[in-house]
């Protein structure tokens, strides 16, 4: 399951009908278009919607029409908010007296204590990697995320030379960065406790002032958006769970085993960073989060398989409003949208008269953007958008047009475009800049909203180009010639701009860590110069591989892709042990970029191959949308022939094959382990989902949006899910096999590791369960990255090269 989206059961719906259905092999017919196709039709997009705000019989706004805003958000008595030394801003705001009908209240600021530096104290990486940037208005200035204290960090230091500083150094991860166009702000997000939760704080560019904006309030979580153009307020989501908050104790730690002592239920306490239990069985009275410290006394000797579930709740999603606040605290925050039961809403730009905002919202397959006038809340305009990177687009700078990334109406990602009239409503779409094959994957602009940045993806690498928008000679929503950008590397992450003619590019490759490059004039690259060097990917001794693309034929015709990497010191026809690989999603893709767990396992002498199964991004949407229901079961299959191919067209040892992923891909490994028993030697899954019943009641209520939509309903898909769950296949295991799981992982809970383990063990197999210390469903601190990445591979050694092929 990914991490990173906010993301139920039915077909996409792009046109007003549904999607074809899958044929019996579980291929889905592709979406026909041709050519750039002008969308004068209103039917080709969705009707406006007020936002699923309730709305009171009562209500005056009861027989508003479609584009009125209704519920919650019918305020009133507006007032005005904004900055009045810089005009320009004036949106509505609730009023604080009335019955707004929102579920909460606007979040408050929080002050915190000068938290930058001490320089010295840091323990300084070589290795490191640095992503997320985000420029001053002068482009001079950049702040970014860096992990070279051992953890993601908020830095900052000037694009061209010169030192960086460390502007938070505490111990929580940062996820996003925002700089201010006004230059007097930086927003980020941190994952307190490294858990899944976050919450948007600001500073300022010297390190003082920090303050919580958002999601310091127990159980809530907050999100980042865009800043208002003059700099004066910034858009947050907050989500505030339907149920009741999360657990104190997992959140606030005390003294070891009692309330609020931050241990798991029947931890009597705990040292190092994890927990690794031995083969001894696992012995429980009742289901626990996370698995006992050694030592700790057995209750009964009674091992229920699968726990006893709870009632599923009548719907799905966190409550969701969507805020613009004053960083400076002298306004109050300003409601933009509210949703109920929501998978995700983000505020990606602001006109720059304030006038419309662009929201995006939908759970994953089903993403939307959302034009709203900020003065009565109106919704003018709603358009399917692709999934993946969150920034879907922006207004032109007199927000007469609209340019998204979208794959409305076709098999990929594009750039769309529109004519905006005086209310916010669109006319004319049609498709400015496309590639037949390949997803327009990042949309950024220039600080001037004359300039676009394009990021291909082209079968997993990227290509970037630069694009003017509507130059002299052409009509509105029109674009000029696009000038290609030489990459030094293969994979581009995130773009944005910095200043006048100045963009920046976060990069990845094969051959390095995520580093930041800046283009100052023309189309060449220049790497800031506190990224790591290329050289510093590694120790010296044993350069990273670069790996070969590889396609697969499925067993229904479908053909599958991926990156196969060879050991380093092997022969090409040398037989070798080799690892499946499996990403997360199921919507990641498989990209030619540096993996530090890779580069420790063909440092043991074993091949990876790394495939993308049916569902996967990057392919277009109809391999996406191939494995939705019954074709999971084809997913599943798609791994047996993934392995097949991996030993009949390449030099890995039917003997020796491995299958191991993380989140969806460690789903995946539990269900390859029992659906193909005898392929596979051994399996290590992380984080990944044994039961789709306890996943659905336990994990994220908008990661249940969308798993809804990928997996099916809980409800009325329940057989379905008990077929695909590897905890039915259970008495099929035969090899032995590690889960590894974040303690306080809430996307995939770690009692789906615990479950499948104790039944392992129960039928007399080999398991063991590595849990780690304060992290959540992705491993962010590099001592737990390096305690993950040694045990898998040890285990992966242990299995497949020290054991004899006949074992």
């Amino acid at each position: 399951m990914a991490s990173d989206a906010r993301n139920m059961t039915g077909e996409r719906i792009t046109d007003g009908a549904p999607r074809p259905a899958p044929d019996p092999h579980g291929r889905v017919p592709p979406r026909t278009f041709t050519g750039p196709q002008a969308f004068t039709d209103p039917q080709h997009f969705a009707e406006p919607q007020a936002f699923a705000a309730p709305q009171s019989s009562e209500s005056p706004q009861s027989s508003a029409s479609p584009q009125a805003f209704t519920g919650a958000q019918a305020f009133t008595a507006p007032r005005t908010f904004g900055d009045p030394k810089r005009p320009g801003l004036s949106f509505a705001a609730p009023d604080p007296d009335g019955e707004s009908g929102v579920p909460y209240a606007a979040p408050a600021h929080v002050p915190l204590t000068d938290a930058s530096g001490p320089r010295e104290g840091t323990t300084r990486l070589t290795a490191h990697g640095c992503w997320y940037p985000s420029a001053d208005p002068a482009g001079k200035q950049v702040a970014f995320i860096c992990d070279r204290g051992g953890v993601p960090q908020l830095w900052a230091g000037p694009v061209d030379g010169g030192e960086v500083r460390l502007l938070d150094a505490g111990p929580d991860p940062v996820r996003e960065v925002s700089w201010s166009p006004d230059g007097r702000w930086i927003a980020y997000t941190t994952a307190p406790g490294g858990g899944e939760h976050s919450r948007v704080l600001c500073v300022r560019p010297d390190g003082t002032d920090r303050r919580i904006l958002a999601g310091a309030e127990p159980g809530t979580t907050a999100y980042l958006g865009c800043w208002a153009h003059d700099g004066s307020a910034v858009a947050v989501t907050v989500a505030v769970p339907a149920g009741p908050p999360p657990d104190a104790a997992v959140q606030a730690p005390a003294a070891a085993g009692g309330p609020g002592s931050g241990l798991p239920p029947g931890w009597s306490g705990r040292g190092g960073d994890a927990v690794l239990l031995g083969p001894a069985p696992l012995t429980t009275t009742e289901p626990r989060t996370s698995p006992p410290a050694e030592g700790a006394a057995p209750a009964e000797t009674r091992h229920p398989s699968i726990a006893p579930l709870l009632a599923p709740t009548a719907g799905f999603g966190d409550g969701l409003s969507a805020y613009l606040i004053d960083p400076d605290g002298a306004a109050a925050p300003v409601l933009l949208a509210t949703e109920r039961d929501a998978a995700t809403l983000r505020v990606c730009d602001l006109s720059p008269d304030g006038r419309l905002a662009l929201l995006r919202r939908g759970p994953r397959g089903r993403r939307e953007a959302v034009v709203v006038r900020t003065t009565d809340l109106a919704t003018t305009c709603v358009v399917p958008v692709a999934d993946g990177d969150p920034w879907i687009g922006r207004f032109s700078p007199r927000a007469d047009t609209l340019w998204l990334r979208s794959d409305a109406q076709r098999e990929f990602a594009a750039l769309i475009t529109a004519r905006l009239d005086d209310e916010g409503r669109p006319h004319a779409w049609s498709a400015a800049v496309e590639r037949e094959g390949a997803e327009l994957e990042l949309l950024a602009f220039a600080d001037d909203g004359h300039t676009a940045a394009l990021a291909w993806n082209v079968r997993g690498a990227s290509e970037t180009e630069i694009v003017d928008l509507a130059p002299s000679g052409t009509l509105v929503g029109g674009v000029g010639a696009p000038h290609p950008v030489p990459l030094p590397h293969e994979v581009v992450t995130r773009i944005v701009g910095a200043g006048r003619g100045r963009l920046l590019l976060a990069l990845s490759g094969s051959q390095r860590r995520p580093g930041v490059w800046w283009l100052s004039s023309g189309v060449e690259l220049l790497r800031t110069p506190w990224s790591s060097r290329d050289e510093d990917a590694v120790l010296p001794g044993r350069p990273p591989v670069r790996p070969v693309p590889v396609d697969v034929t499925a067993r229904d015709g479908l053909t599958l892709h991926g990156w196969y990497y060879r050991a380093p010191g092997r022969g090409p026809g040398e037989p070798a042990p080799c690892v499946i690989h499996l990403h997360g999603g199921p919507e990641e893709q498989e990209r030619p970029v540096f993996n530090p767990l890779y580069h420790e396992i063909l440092g043991r002498g074993l091949d990876i191959f790394a495939p993308d199964v049916r569902g996967s991004s990057g392919h277009g949407r109809s391999f996406v949308d191939a494995d939705l229901g019954r074709g999971r079961f084809a997913a599943l299959d798609d791994v047996a022939d993934c392995a097949a191919h991996a030993v009949l067209a390449g030099p890995a040892d039917p003997a020796r094959l491995a299958v191991m992923g993380r989140s969806y891909g460690g789903y995946l490994t539990f269900a390859s382990l029992v659906r193909h028993p005898e392929l596979f030697r051994t399996g290590v899954a992380v984080c990944g989902m044994s039961d789709f019943a306890t996943f659905f009641e336990g994990t994220e209520p908008w990661i249940a949006q969308s798993a809804a939509h990928k997996y099916g309903h809980p409800e009325r898909d329940s057989e379905l899910l008990r077929a695909l769950s590897p905890m039915t296949r259970i008495d099929a295991l035969r090899v032995p096999v590690l889960a590894v799981h974040g303690e306080y992982d809430t996307n995939v809970p770690p009692r789906e590791s615990e479950q499948f383990v104790r039944a392992a063990r129960e039928r007399g197999r080999t398991a063991e369960l590595l849990t780690l210390r304060n992290e959540g469903h992705d491993f962010l601190r590099a001592d737990n990255r390096r305690l993950f990445r040694r045990a898998a591979a040890d285990w992966l050694q242990r299995h497949l090269v020290d054991r004899p092929a006949s074992g």
